[in-house]
């Protein structure tokens, strides 16, 4: 599940060709409307005012934001595709309200590039590098942290997921991280984004089996005794059971005999720093064997992601738009493939942006319950701010 050959950047010319493309099919969809991919532009409204750090950061309007459709309609294109047995690539943006749905033809003509489960390394090293990141204000994050709190306090939300995006001061270009990247799942979107996450979404086999696997808590691994150390951690352990019970309920939605067959196990994460500790569990359940025609359905019902928004998810999904500051966009969505018979997909973290003046910005963050402390948070989001390199 993967075409990660990266050729020569696209030109300036073919991406304004590519955009144009997308544009005149915006006025033809209606009569295209039952080909493979979806296409309609949609562009998304500003957030709010950037802090200091990274206010020049303004997202531009990438190919894939031309290429983006309603999710309702990359829904119903999933499902139609998957029960023809056609492959397709799809990305979801954070809230479940974008999508764009791609032949693997189609993705590869507009240079993205993925892999999912495929932890090998890459084939090369990079060069000497230069890479500082300047993380939000410290009086902005702690601003945020208690207006979460105090929904917290009023039992609102018992768990939310506060993410910031940071300045990156780096000699690497998005190319860079899509191209040495150590991580089992990777998406690039030329001129847009490069993904590099440890975290899968869920998995469906050819059978209908479906699996998802919610990762929650970081300790670094130098500490001593680091892996007893956080399953110890009382605070980590009420996140990620939390976590675990809301994945439960949202695979309960469209699965039968679902179970947790492992609970709170260590997956160790690489990067240029040194190891990173991270604590996933595994829940399944049972779709059937007729659920290709259904793919994008299960899909909408398990978004946005619940390892990345909290518990309860919607009104901690409303708590988590006022708290941060500025639209998630792409980050913190899904990603995924198709390839005629199974699913496998990742969450969007571990995410670089490219703004439009070509600068990069880093994207963060980190779960918050009634037993967080605001200053180890701050230092979590931070921590999590790597090189994704051997």
């Amino acid at each position: 599940m993967h075409y990660w050959q990266l050729q020569a950047p696209l030109s300036d010319e073919r991406i304004l060709l590519l955009k144009l493309s997308r544009v005149l099919a915006h006025w033809w969809a209606p009569l295209t409307s039952n080909q493979g991919s979806v296409i309609c532009g949609v562009q998304e409204p500003r957030g709010p005012l950037l802090p200091r750090s990274v206010r020049r950061y303004h997202k531009t309007m990438s190919i894939l934001d031309e290429a983006a459709a309603s999710a309702e309609r990359g829904f119903e294109a999933m499902s139609r595709m998957a029960a023809r047995g056609t492959s397709f690539l799809f990305i979801i943006d954070a809230w479940a309200r974008r999508a764009v749905v791609l032949t693997p033809a189609e993705a590869r003509d507009l240079g993205i590039r993925w892999s999912l489960g495929r932890p090998a390394a890459p084939p090369q090293s990079p060069p000497p590098y230069r890479f500082q990141a300047l993380a939000v204000a410290r009086s902005r994050y702690a601003a945020a942290f208690r207006l979460i709190r105090e929904a917290q306090l009023k039992g609102e939300t018992w768990l939310a997921n506060l993410t910031f995006p940071s300045a990156l001061r780096t000699s690497l270009g998005l190319r860079d991280f899509a191209l040495f990247a150590r991580a089992p799942f990777r998406l690039y979107v030329p001129g847009a984004f490069a993904v590099f996450s440890p975290e899968r979404f869920v998995r469906i086999d050819s059978s209908g089996r479906i699996g998802a696997y919610p990762m929650k808590g970081t300790i670094d691994a130098a500490e001593p005794e680091a892996a007893a150390t956080i399953l110890a951690d009382d605070k980590e352990a009420a996140e990620h059971a939390t976590i675990v019970d809301l994945i439960r309920n949202d695979i309960g939605r469209v699965a039968r005999r679902v179970a947790v067959p492992r609970f709170r196990f260590i997956t160790p994460v690489d990067s240029a720093r040194g190891r990173l500790l991270q604590v996933s569990s595994e829940v399944t359940g049972e779709l059937g064997e007729r659920w290709r025609a259904q793919a994008g359905a299960v899909l909408e019902r398990l978004l946005p992601a619940g390892s990345v928004t909290g518990a309860p998810k919607r009104r901690t999904v409303e708590i988590i738009r006022q708290a941060e500051i500025d639209d998630r966009g792409w980050y913190a969505g899904v990603f995924g493939y198709f390839d005629g018979r199974a699913l496998d997909s990742a969450v969007s973290i571990r995410f670089v942006e490219q703004s439009d003046s070509g600068s990069l910005v880093y994207r963060s963050g980190g779960g918050i319950t009634i037993n967080s402390n605001m200053d180890k948070e701050y230092a979590e989001l931070q921590a999590k701010i790597y090189v994704p390199f051997a």
